[in-house]
């Protein structure tokens, strides 16, 4: 079992607790140096599954990169994108079963874009899981006024094709949403009706 040393929350229990399975495809939307989704999920997902590392730093994916070499994760495909624009990451449409946004909704410059990027790479069926610190004083973490509280996250994942499913404590500081993307509305099949002409 590959440990991520980050003792702030557990990653496989947030994984499992989303849905994750052996064989998904999964995206870390900035996914940062450590890659603690990253490489928990390459483990959980197994060879036949794979996970996207996504950031806007080079460095990071680089680090990344070197890891996955040392731990023989073949399944981990750094991609160089800004998440806060829907449509950069170069990652099919309605791809991914799991995709993930841990600690970037009070970093984001464009929380819309960033929203639309997860729903359009999340296939239907599949889910999001949004991962955010708590609005109180930690060690570290960012400042109290620049954390984005759980009803704050909510209105921004207000989309019609998203349901929230799941609401738990991410540890002692952060707390986790895990919303489900609805499988699209099937047309309504009309057949038509002969009646028959009164007989006289």
């Amino acid at each position: 079992m590959y440990f991520s040393g980050n003792e702030l929350l557990n990653p496989y229990q947030a994984l499992e607790r989303a849905g994750l399975r052996q064989g998904s495809h999964l995206a870390d939307l900035g996914c940062g140096s450590l890659g603690h989704f990253v490489f928990s999920g390459a483990e959980m997902t197994g060879g036949e599954g794979k996970v996207y590392a996504v950031d806007i730093d080079k460095q990071v994916l680089q680090a990344i990169e070197r890891k996955a070499r040392h731990y023989q994760f073949w399944n981990i495909v750094p991609v160089w994108s800004d998440i806060d624009i829907a449509h950069a990451a170069r990652i099919p449409d309605q791809s991914i079963d799991l995709t993930i946004l841990a600690n970037n909704l009070y970093l984001s410059a464009n929380r819309a874009g960033m929203v639309q990027e997860a729903l359009r790479l999340t296939k239907p069926g599949g889910r999001i899981l949004v991962i955010e610190w708590k609005p109180i004083r930690t060690i570290i973490g960012p400042s109290v006024e620049h954390r984005v509280t759980a009803g704050d996250a909510k209105r921004y994942f207000a989309e019609g094709m998203l349901t929230l499913i799941d609401e738990f404590d991410a540890g002692d500081s952060h707390y986790a949403l895990v919303y489900a993307k609805q499988e699209p509305a099937r047309e309504t099949e009309v057949y038509s009706v002969h009646v028959p002409e009164e007989m006289s």
